[in-house]
């Protein structure tokens, strides 16, 4: 079944009103957009933890989603006025068809190659090498599919030190992904830890996809082994703040690995790490950094 879509141009000051109004009004989701998207003058707005709430964009597109029969030109304007947006700018309409979107997500994740022997392949494809290491992997609600340059550039670095005799700890683990891949790879143990709960969950489902053992821990129960290998795959402001942990949890002569670091970031997060590790920066991936390290 189609729906209509109603498209409106907002400032930052009245999107809040406006999509709880539409929402009143009878739309069955809202969703807000940078109106410059697609154009020079488009601006991606993001902030890590610990920094100032991102600031909005100055122009929206708020785009509200009614049932095929709605009668828009009765509720957008009624939005409009309890919104205390001027309804002289107006608004259009576009027909969204049906979509099978479980076909439509599953065409955007194909088989991945890492490394010459690595890939990543989601269930519904037949690995295109079957004599790989094929990491079994779908989306869901954990970060880590092999997709994301970040995540890329840690398996790299995985399939270059993993040795039968080292252990793996995966320090923000996400889908488990890393710790996945260094069993994968032959290590003797790994260990994923996180801060949520659903991930913890879905890193243990892909474990038990992949036919590997896996401990995953919750960070705060604060009973996680040092390892000889740790990868830390989050964000720069996140990963500053664990630098006393994440050394504490390195063997000496261990070797630490960090992604999620945007290239303008990386010094300052070599900087702090210097203290107990000899750091450098090891690889870069569409302005991702990976910073690698050996523990004093």
């Amino acid at each position: 079944m189609p729906w209509l879509c109603a498209i409106i141009e907002a400032d930052e000051e009245s999107v809040d009103a406006l999509s709880d109004a539409l929402l009143a009004a009878g739309a069955l989701a809202v969703d807000v957009q940078d109106a410059a998207a697609g154009t020079a003058a488009e601006k991606p707005i993001f902030a890590e933890p610990g920094e100032n709430p991102a600031a909005g964009w100055r122009r929206n597109r708020v785009g509200a989603l009614f049932a095929i029969d709605a009668d828009l030109y009765a509720a957008v304007p009624r939005a409009l006025h309890e919104a205390g947006v001027s309804a002289g700018q107006g608004f259009r309409v576009e027909r969204v068809e049906d979509t099978d979107w479980v076909r439509l997500t599953q065409s955007q994740f194909n088989p991945m190659q890492i490394t010459p022997r690595l890939w990543v392949v989601p269930s519904w494809h037949v690995p295109p090498d079957a004599g790989a290491i094929n990491i079994a992997l779908d989306p869901g609600v954990a970060f880590g599919t092999g997709a994301h340059p970040t995540t890329r550039l840690c398996l790299r670095w995985l399939d270059g030190v993993v040795t039968p005799q080292t252990d793996v700890l995966d320090y923000g683990c996400g889908s488990g992904i890393l710790a996945i891949a260094a069993m994968k790879l032959g290590a003797a143990s790994a260990c994923g830890v996180d801060i949520d709960p659903q991930a913890l969950v879905a890193a243990g489902n892909n474990a038990a996809q992949n036919q590997v053992t896996v401990t995953f821990a919750a960070a705060e129960d604060g009973h996680v082994a040092p390892a000889q290998i740790v990868v830390a795959n989050i964000l720069a402001n996140p990963l500053a703040v664990l630098a006393p942990l994440l050394a504490r949890l390195t063997h000496p002569g261990g070797h630490i690995a960090l992604s999620g670091i945007l290239a303008e970031q990386a010094a300052t997060v070599l900087d702090v790490y210097q203290a107990n590790f000899d750091m450098r920066q090891a690889a870069t991936d569409e302005g991702w950094v990976l910073l690698t390290g050996v523990r004093r």
